[in-house]
């Protein structure tokens, strides 16, 4: 049987190409991991949509 670790938000945002989608892991306060799977039109959206806030 595997060792139980516990789940941890710490770590960086990680984006991976995985088939046609990309999948974007977010860390969360408290811990676990926000998993988002986006097309290439959904990342541009988002892209664009982030760089109005943080501009």
């Amino acid at each position: 049987m595997a060792a139980m670790k516990p789940r941890t938000g710490d770590g960086p945002l990680e984006v991976t190409k995985e088939g046609r989608g990309l999948v974007m892991r977010v860390p969360l306060e408290g811990g676990g991991r926000l998993v988002v799977e986006l097309n290439a039109e959904e990342a541009k959206a988002l892209e664009t949509a982030l760089s109005g806030v943080t501009s």
